[in-house]
């Protein structure tokens, strides 16, 4: 093994036990973020969050090849008071991994440009929800969608596993796409996947509007469920705007010993001013059950 790949191989497994692993706060009321940009970034540190999370396609630039092109991005990166720790918007819109316009290939090539330079700013966990990228077709076979979804995940584990990242699926309400509407159907598709870098995410906001009880997150388990996003039922609104009681599932994730973050993503009408008390409400919920 030369020594390229053994510093390679290092660095990874520096950065998987720094963002997910033994450094982990103990606590989930100690690892909430906010997906938003780095202009944020002080906000959500003087607020107490513990990381920031961004789109995947937009920040890497990943339809450029063009190393350059994300320069800006990756010393921006290295420049925040808080760290990147993961990704949402993982496919861009103009590419189709369903249906018969499905292009593996493209969606490959992007991937592994996106995940190398997430790598590079410290990401470990892509969340891939890309509604529009995976929406069956009208009068396309769901099955075939699905097994096509399958073939896809499992060449993606191994490009992942290239440099220290987890993707996890993300199921979407109805609205949204028509295809991995639950926690349940996105942990099924995991186990058919069999890869150990591909897994599953809770979007308590895509939950609750799809009537999805707590019990899929304690389905899932430790070993499946590696991130969670939120937001509140009525309007995606942050935590702490209209009284949502998140409880419930919080005590799942306890249940389960979750050790993921979990993310804030949600509509703000002034994040600078908002994100602090939408960060306390969640760290009060939290606590309230000794997470």
């Amino acid at each position: 093994m030369n020594r390229l790949k053994i510093t390679l191989l290092f660095l990874t497994a520096m950065s998987m036990l720094t963002s997910y692993g033994k450094k982990q706060p103990n606590l989930l009321s100690q690892r909430i973020g906010v997906c938003t940009s780095i202009s944020h970034a002080q906000s959500v540190k003087d607020a107490g969050g513990h990381h920031l999370e961004m789109s995947l396609a937009g920040f890497t630039v990943c339809e450029n090849e063009d190393e350059s092109s994300f320069n800006a991005n990756r010393e921006a990166a290295q420049g925040s008071v808080l760290p990147i720790l993961s990704s949402n918007g993982f496919f861009p819109g103009s590419v189709h991994v369903t249906g018969p316009k499905a292009d593996h290939e493209h969606a490959l090539r992007l991937a592994e440009i996106a995940l190398r330079r997430a790598h590079q700013v410290g990401i470990t966990t892509c969340v891939l929800g890309s509604g529009g990228a995976r929406q069956i077709p009208d009068g396309f076979s769901r099955e075939e969608a699905e097994a096509q979804f399958v073939e896809l995940l499992k060449k993606l584990g191994p490009i992942a596993k290239k440099y220290g990242i987890i993707i996890a699926i993300e199921p979407l309400r109805k609205q949204e796409c028509n295809f991995i509407n639950t926690v349940h159907e996105g942990y099924c598709l995991a186990k058919r996947v069999k890869h150990p870098n591909i897994r599953v995410n809770a979007d308590i906001y895509h939950m609750l509007q799809e009537g999805e009880g707590p019990e899929s997150i304690r389905e899932a388990g430790r070993k499946y469920l590696r991130h969670v996003h939120i937001a509140e039922n009525a309007r995606r609104t942050a935590p702490g705007v209209d009284g949502d009681d998140f409880t419930p599932y919080f005590q799942a994730l306890k249940d389960i010993d979750y050790r993921g973050i979990i993310s804030i993503e949600s509509g703000w009408e002034d994040l600078d001013r908002q994100v602090g008390p939408s960060i306390a409400e969640l760290k009060r919920q939290l606590q309230s059950i000794g997470f």
